[in-house]
């Protein structure tokens, strides 16, 4: 196993259904008011650069549920102290690091400076806990089977989906980029999941061809934390992209309406698909804590290096 949780394309396929396995066992247990005090005296540092409601709650209830402790750290990361100077001193005192960032760079410098795990929860680059909590959310409403489904994610090619094309690269799983030309995501993420994809993986400007028998239609901000700049840029891009009714109408039946909030409701998807029954936001927020506890188990749940 890794020690580190940055990139879903640092697992194999079997270890992530095995992390997709074990949040579904600790979501069941805490529901049935079983306690799992898999960290009893652990404790993990919290490190945010940017603001966090999910993030942030998820992984200090989660690490009380199991049993351990978290530590809230201001913004230090390179500005304070340098990156491999933190990670040296936090590893004296704690168990895990979770970091929420802007540079990508960030969170790899501490896992390669830290011998203690380090988690990332989010930065311009990826969000792989995010993909985590959606797949679960995707398998409890739509089978396990998760190679007969397609997921078409209407958008910006942004770090939400640089993830979820990091899992199908190890998952079977049908994608599809459906999005403007010009926000296609990173080029060197996207050539590689085309040549180590286990489905379909399809990126497109055709919001027709890229719905059709979607599965699960899929959407996140137009502009992420940092692009505020772009907004107007950007929201003249994304018109045609918004999910409303009509668009919705475009997949399957019965297609669920995913997004990893926060929603600018308006933009990026009407208030009526995100209110309405085919909805799954606040399931897939809901399920952060469980996929995050099974991510903390697993990587500090051994002993001190």
């Amino acid at each position: 196993m890794v020690k580190d949780f940055l990139s879903l394309a640092d697992y194999t396929g079997d270890e992530i259904l095995a992390f997709l396995d074990f949040a579904d066992r600790l979501k069941a247990e805490v529901r049935a008011g079983t306690p799992h005090p898999l960290l009893q005296g652990k404790t993990l540092a919290l490190i945010f650069e940017k603001p966090s409601l999910r993030t942030r709650l998820t992984f200090q209830i989660g690490m009380f549920q199991l049993g351990g402790h978290t530590v809230l750290i201001d913004d230090i990361l390179g500005r304070r102290e340098s990156v491999p100077d933190v990670a040296r001193n936090l590893e004296r005192w704690v168990d895990g690091i979770m970091a929420r960032t802007y540079r990508h760079a960030h969170v790899v410098e501490l896992a390669r400076c830290a011998r203690i795990p380090v988690i990332n929860a989010l930065t311009d680059l990826l969000h792989p806990c995010q993909i985590l909590a959606d797949v679960q959310t995707l398998r409890e409403h739509k089978g396990r089977d998760l190679g007969s489904l397609k997921v078409a994610f209407v958008g910006d090619g942004n770090n939400v989906f640089h993830s979820w094309a990091n899992f199908a690269a190890r998952v079977p799983l049908n994608l599809t980029l459906v999005c403007p030309p010009g926000y296609e995501g990173d080029a060197e993420i996207t050539e590689r999941v085309r040549r180590e994809a286990k489905g379909d993986f399809v990126i497109t400007h055709d919001v027709e061809a890229g719905l059709r028998d979607a599965d699960a239609v899929y959407t996140d901000v137009w502009a992420s934390m940092g692009q505020e700049e772009e907004a107007e840029t950007r929201e003249r891009a994304f018109a045609p992209y918004q999910v409303n009714a009509a668009l919705m109408a475009l997949a399957k039946p019965g297609a669920l309406f995913m997004h990893c909030l926060p929603a600018h409701r308006g933009l990026e998807v009407t208030d009526d698909v995100i209110d309405g029954p085919q909805s799954v936001v606040f399931d897939e927020a809901e399920n952060r804590l469980h996929a995050q506890k099974a991510v903390l188990a697993t990587l500090l749940g051994g002993p001190r290096n």
